[in-house]
């Protein structure tokens, strides 16, 4: 069986799987048509990478495009606590949860078009390096490019890939100067993004050029309104507005959003960059719906070439929301219960013994 074939048998595998996912148990699924060896040298054949991501959803892709359409840098970190650690399971920091997690950490590009989220390329951090850290003095990995440096590479492929977009949206931890400069000034495209609290900025181009620079934080904004200003390390002018939202808890927070597009309003501005959103929801799903974590593959290429099947399978289940109208947990419910429908059918068959009425 050709490898397209089997990563099409595979990707629908993981959707179809509730429980962990094995050369062996595929096999035995097709009554083994394929055998438990084809599966597994297929998981360990060439690596699989952002750019054969790219050839599989294309079509998808052109399918949905848009010149309204967005570009969503994020990464993630599926945890692997009990996976043997190597190069790319190892020790990640989580900034959303302040903390190191062992597993694997990459970064993805997604692109939503009119409702319709597709991965358009990632990139699995790889801590090949090896160093003793000053503090502990005990020996740590690293990665020899940074996660910034990573979102560049996917913007840039994603841009030479002819993809049209209206902004890339990305969290604070990716607001770094460089990557602001390299989406607009290198490629004359625009971003929304938040800023930490502490990020410093100037209330006019003169104030910029004495250095009188403030935090963020400082700043007085009327509700619903946009400020231009200077971001410290930034030349071009952005502008910015303070939005109040209520957390899960009831108590309220302030999200301080810059855009290079000047012309932009406060609600424009805000409703796009609520489609951020839309990359929790993927890497949700892909965790809990696409068997990503379900996988006792145990070497750097069969990891990642798991990975790279999950992804196709996130594709997969995204055109079927897409046909079907059904989001991605009811059609994994869907399935749920027709595979119960199954298994309670063949149960009644083999006759069981009735209890006593």
């Amino acid at each position: 069986m050709k490898s397209k074939q089997l990563l099409d048998l595979y990707s629908d595998y993981l959707l179809a799987s509730f429980g962990a996912t094995t050369a062996t148990g595929l096999s035995q699924l097709v009554d083994n048509l394929v055998s438990h060896d084809q599966i597994t040298r297929f998981l360990a054949s060439e690596t699989q990478t952002g750019k054969d991501l790219w050839q599989i959803v294309k079509p998808l892709v052109r399918k949905v495009q848009s010149k309204n359409a967005v570009l969503i840098i994020d990464d993630t970190i599926e945890e692997k606590p009990y996976t043997d650690e190597n190069e790319i399971v190892c020790w990640h920091f989580d900034h959303s949860k302040d903390r190191s997690l062992k597993g694997i950490n990459f970064v993805s590009a997604l692109y939503e078009a009119g409702g319709v989220s597709l991965p358009v390329g990632f990139q699995v951090i790889s801590k090949t390096e090896h160093y003793i850290d000053k503090k502990t003095q005990k020996e740590k990995r690293r990665s020899p490019v940074t996660k910034n440096e990573i979102c560049r590479r996917l913007i840039k492929q994603a841009i030479k890939n002819e993809l049209p977009f209206e902004f890339v949206l990305f969290d604070s931890w990716f607001a770094a100067a460089e990557n602001m400069k390299f989406i607009k000034t290198e490629n004359q495209r625009d971003f929304i993004c938040p800023l930490k609290s502490n990020r410093k900025v100037a209330l006019s181009l003169s104030e910029k050029l004495q250095g009188r620079f403030q935090a963020v934080e400082t700043l007085e904004l009327e509700p619903h309104t946009v400020r231009e200003i200077y971001l410290e390390g930034v030349e071009f002018p952005l502008l910015l507005v303070k939005q109040v939202f209520t957390n899960e808890n009831g108590s309220q927070g302030v999200l301080s959003l810059v855009s290079s597009d000047t012309k932009i309003d406060y609600n424009r501005l805000t409703t796009s960059y609520q489609r951020r959103w839309q990359v929790e929801c993927f890497h949700k799903s892909l965790k809990q719906n696409v068997s990503l974590s379900k996988s006792p593959t145990q070497t750097e290429r069969t990891q990642q070439n798991h990975l790279f099947a999950a992804l196709c399978g996130y594709a997969k289940l995204e055109m079927l929301k897409v046909e079907t109208k059904l989001n991605h947990f009811a059609l994994k419910s869907k399935l749920y219960l027709n595979a119960l429908h199954s298994a309670f059918s063949t149960l009644r068959q083999l006759n069981p013994i009735q209890l006593a009425a």
